[in-house]
């Protein structure tokens, strides 16, 4: 029986898995919608609006839990200036899973995972050419 077991392992070790739950979760952060597959998704929803949940409350002490459990700086500057004003009316629902269909290398259940009232314009903010204003040719 698996009475009051609460979440999934993903067949990784225990290190690994909130690893990539902190990784995964300054992604969504980062971009408000990343896709990833079903089962991780479901296991990255409740992580991140706990943490949306502490920005909201506010406060060093839950600033410093919420940074131990997202180890990114810029990202927890976001959490807590952005998206805590924004969710500050709204009691809980904060991510929204998409089913997204079948990865066609492994038949892996794929799923997009947003923020509800999401700014578009934060999706693959970083994924264009580096800018760089250091070297100039001349």
């Amino acid at each position: 029986m698996r009475h009051k077991v609460g979440q999934r392992k993903l067949q990784r070790t225990s290190a690994h898995r909130i690893a990539m739950l902190r990784n995964m979760a300054a992604s969504l952060i980062k971009h408000e919608q990343i896709t990833t597959t079903t089962p991780k998704a479901r296991e990255l929803a409740p992580y991140v609006e706990k943490l949306i949940t502490l920005a909201k409350r506010g406060g060093l002490s839950n600033r410093r839990l919420a940074n131990s459990r997202l180890m990114d700086d810029a990202q927890l500057v976001k959490l807590f200036d952005v998206l805590a004003p924004r969710y500050g009316a709204r009691a809980g629902g904060y991510t929204r899973i998409i089913k997204a269909g079948i990865r066609a290398s492994d038949a892996a259940p794929l799923a997009v995972i947003e923020l509800i009232d999401r700014d578009t314009a934060a999706k693959g903010q970083d994924s264009g050419p580096v800018q760089s204003d250091e070297y100039t040719e001349d």
